[in-house]
């Protein structure tokens, strides 16, 4: 394939927006009620001198990247505009220049390594090159003309061998052999305080949109959960129950997977749950329909532990745990099997995750290792959309999606800004209860118009709506 082309980062400008829940998310050590959601926007510099601008967004989620309790949510907000300023200044220092992975591999060690000298761990560092990799790429697809689709099939980020274990492995047939599709299932998140059904206690917003699990298959017809279970045995199976016993009444199949959010010290723990699952005739069903179990064990001791014996009866993936580029491949040597791709932890490493699963299940002659999609409560605009777009393109069948439930759709948006993005793509949006929000019909989300000019968005946001960071 023809050379990916060169040019330089010329600008970064970061933003951020606040976004307040319509319900409460309740996910490992933090309930989650209102979080700000940052914004990248990049003006590439090519060749001949024409320039480009792309942007990207991503949820300043925390309690995710650092889970000390010893530091406020404040304090995770403050970390990640950190890193994101750092990022910034990284990408703009070195005016020589690259292709777009050229950018990301160029700058990616020594992030890492000015981030560890401030204590950051790696999942956090990696938040801030995720965004400003985006908005780069963003810029080169529209310089281009191209979708983002039409852009990675052809490999025009020049992604290559950056790490040793893909030497002589070919990216440009593994990307151009990728096959986006016209929509995806939707997978629904149960938080730990979600109510199941009606009859559960709980404040009712009353909003007209659903609130309760019930609610959710009968508006939105979700055949895929992700169910979220705290560490506490006797209690999730209790939960377990009163979900089960709700999806248990759908007349087809339904699938779930169980997030453990690093809850459980060790795979003993994770088998204590399994097997009292598996007891339970209430839980039959749903034990059946589990596809994978997700991060149970802490991250400090997830990777120190072999779960080849633990007998779980079903494939485990890592999320937290995954801080750096190689992070998947000793998750495997200790009985992994999957690992999640989140745009947070950067979509270039999504794509060398994906390629190390084609390359390990070809020598194994079997598809058994995978990645699963999932959501850090992606926004309404150009987060859902470029998550979308690449989970869509890397061939995962289903994404946790998650923040249109919690969130009120575009409603804190400008109206203007709203009303473009449902103009720009009116199969992934509806406009319903007064707001321009993620459309999911028969629990699928139609993808046809993210194959637009760009990374995935044929509208951008009001920059000037929102606070400037730099």
């Amino acid at each position: 394939m023809a050379e990916a082309p060169r040019f330089r980062v010329r600008e970064i400008e970061l933003y951020e927006h606040p976004v307040v829940l319509r319900l409460p998310f309740r996910f490992g050590v933090v309930t989650l009620r209102e979080c700000p959601q940052a914004f990248a926007r990049a003006r590439i510099e090519l060749a001949d001198g024409a320039s480009a601008w792309g942007a990207a967004a991503e949820m300043m989620a925390p309690k995710w990247f650092d889970k000390s309790l010893q530091l406020s949510n404040e304090d995770n907000f403050d970390q990640l505009r950190d890193v994101l300023r750092m990022a910034r200044v990284a990408y703009l220092a070195d005016a020589a220049p690259a292709a777009a992975f050229g950018h990301f591999a160029r700058h990616h060690g020594g992030h890492l390594a000015a981030c560890e000298a401030r204590g950051f761990n790696p999942l956090l560092a990696s938040y801030g090159p995720a965004l400003i990799d985006r908005a780069v790429f963003d810029a080169l697809c529209r310089s281009r003309n191209l979708s983002f689709a039409q852009a990675m099939r052809g490999n025009l980020p020049g992604v290559d061998a950056a790490h040793p274990e893909f030497s002589g492995f070919d990216f440009d047939a593994f990307l151009a052999e990728l096959q986006p599709s016209g929509s995806i299932e939707a997978r629904h998140t149960v938080g730990m305080v979600d109510a199941i059904t009606a009859a559960d206690p709980h404040e009712r917003v009353n909003d007209g949109l659903p609130e309760t699990l019930e609610e959710v298959i009968a508006a939105w017809g979700h055949r895929y959960f992700k169910l979220k279970v705290g560490g506490q045995i006797d209690a999730d199976l209790a939960r377990l129950e009163s979900i089960a016993a709700v999806l248990d009444r759908l007349p087809h199949p339904y699938f779930a997977s169980l997030d453990g959010n690093e809850q459980y010290s060790d795979a003993a723990g994770v088998a204590e749950l399994v097997a009292g699952m598996r007891a339970r005739p209430g839980l039959a069903r749903l034990w059946q329909s589990i596809l994978f179990i997700e991060q149970p064990i802490a991250r400090k001791l997830a990777l120190a532990t072999d779960l080849g014996g633990a007998q779980l009866g079903k494939p485990v993936i890592i999320d937290e745990s995954d801080g750096e580029l190689g992070t998947f491949a000793q998750a495997r040597e200790r009985g992994y099997d999957g690992v999640s791709s989140k745009t947070c932890k950067g979509f270039y490493k999504s794509v060398l995750n994906a390629a190390r699963c084609a390359r390990w299940n070809a020598e194994a002659g079997e598809p058994r290792y995978f990645m699963s999609a999932e959501d850090l409560t992606t926004q309404a605009g150009l987060s859902v959309q470029q998550d979308l777009a690449l989970v869509n393109l890397l061939g995962i069948a289903h994404v946790e999606r998650n923040g249109h439930y919690y969130v009120n759709g575009m409603a804190a948006q400008p109206q203007a800004e709203q009303d473009a993005f449902l103009a720009a793509h009116p199969d992934l949006y509806e406009r319903s209860h007064g707001a321009v929000r993620l459309r999911i019909v028969g629990g699928r989300i139609a993808l046809g118009s993210l194959q637009c000019p760009g990374f995935a968005s044929g509208a951008m946001p009001d920059f000037s709506a929102m606070t400037r960071l730099v």
